[in-house]
């Protein structure tokens, strides 16, 4: 397995970067103690929209429900349909993907009254295709009703699967990296190339309460004393360890990026890269905007191996009366050579920021692409 792994120091002041169901930070328990926590699912969704923003040609997927109102408007432009059939197919094709059998309709209404009233033009759970696929799918449907007016819904269904063919195209990196799993449509899994874990702290956190209030503007003499409106926040600051990593193998396989060539698969992991170093989950950053940089980031090329992040620097927590940044990267950087020492771990390169700048750094690992 070749792999690029990047090892991240972060430190974040007052923020919530990631939620739970009560509204409080995410937390774990690590080496007996609690640790603030950002959850891996958390973070890829902001990676996956700032690689968007750095290489919006290869990031193209889109992640939704709606995906029928897609395959509809693609029917309808490329295949020259009406809109009423392109509709009601494309919600039976897609829905086809997600489940064995078509929804029965409710008695005493028609499918059509049905989808419009209940919002059937919603797949029952997220499907995930890039511009290109979709375009892949009305084609494989317009191509089986070509050959048979009458195709019913499930002949449309394998002929669109079908159409769509080994591999993911061009404009499908994002699913490439983090991939996707379609419920009846097994040909259409992926399993992501990209690894990714929790965002752990590196030291004993606790969160804390911010208690708030809302002022009313218009008040006037006489009025009641005291604010329109109060609460409280839960928030906590911490300094993270997280790890990510790309596994160039899989990535550029036949079920993958295979389509590629040399300069397009560099692009594609330097975005890669540079969002996952850059992006921070965006929960409340208007009220507690924690957008920071991280303070060491190590990549780390191997030709062969497994990937291992490096979390058991801090199964101690850390701790520091000179701060827990230093301290952190420190840790890290010990526990790193023990490894290599200990259990023979070999690298093909390492590159450190701010030993180098992003743009050096992203420079070296993409050279061995």
């Amino acid at each position: 397995m070749k792999l690029i792994e990047l090892h991240v120091i972060q430190s974040f002041p007052v923020s919530c970067l990631n939620r739970d169901d009560v509204g409080a930070p995410k937390t774990a328990v690590f080496g007996g103690a609690t640790r603030a926590r950002v959850s891996s699912q958390c973070w890829k969704r902001a990676i996956r929209e700032m690689a968007r923003e750095l290489n919006r040609g290869a990031f193209a997927g889109s992640r939704t429900r709606k995906a029928a109102m897609q395959l509809t408007e693609a029917l309808m432009k490329q295949c020259k349909w009406e809109e009423s059939a392109a509709r009601s197919m494309a919600e039976e094709v897609l829905h086809l993907f997600l489940a064995k059998e078509l929804p029965k309709p409710k008695k005493g209404k028609k499918t059509s009254d049905s989808a419009e009233q209940d919002g059937a033009e919603q797949t029952s759970t997220l499907l995930y295709f890039s511009p290109d696929e979709i375009a892949r799918i009305a084609e494989g449907m317009r191509d089986a009703r070509q050959k048979n007016p009458d195709a019913a819904a499930k002949v449309l269904k394998e002929a669109a699967v079908k159409a769509l063919g080994k591999g993911v195209p061009k404009d499908a990196a994002d699913i490439a990296v983090f991939g996707r799993m379609v419920a009846n449509a097994g040909d259409l899994t992926l399993e992501g190339a990209g690894m990714f874990s929790h965002a752990l702290s590196t030291h004993k956190c606790d969160s804390d309460l911010d208690f708030w209030t809302a002022v009313e503007d218009e008040k006037q003499a006489g009025d009641d004393a005291g604010a329109a409106n109060m609460g409280t926040a839960e928030f906590n600051s911490a300094c993270h360890y997280r790890y990510a990593a790309l596994n160039l193998d899989l990535l550029f396989d036949s079920d993958h990026l295979k389509c590629l060539n040399l300069e397009d698969r560099k692009r594609v992991v330097d975005a890669f890269l540079r969002a996952t170093l850059l992006a921070v989950p965006g929960a409340r950053k208007n009220s507690m905007n924690a957008n920071t940089l991280p303070v060491y980031v190590l990549g780390v090329v191997k030709e062969e191996g497994q990937p291992i992040q490096l979390v058991n620097a801090f199964e101690k927590p850390v701790w520091s009366k000179d701060g827990l940044v230093a301290k952190s990267v420190e840790e890290l950087k010990k526990h790193h050579a023990t490894l290599k020492a200990t259990w023979g771990i070999k690298t093909a390169a390492e590159v450190a920021i701010p030993d180098v700048s992003l743009d050096e750094f992203c420079k070296t690992l993409v050279a061995h692409v």
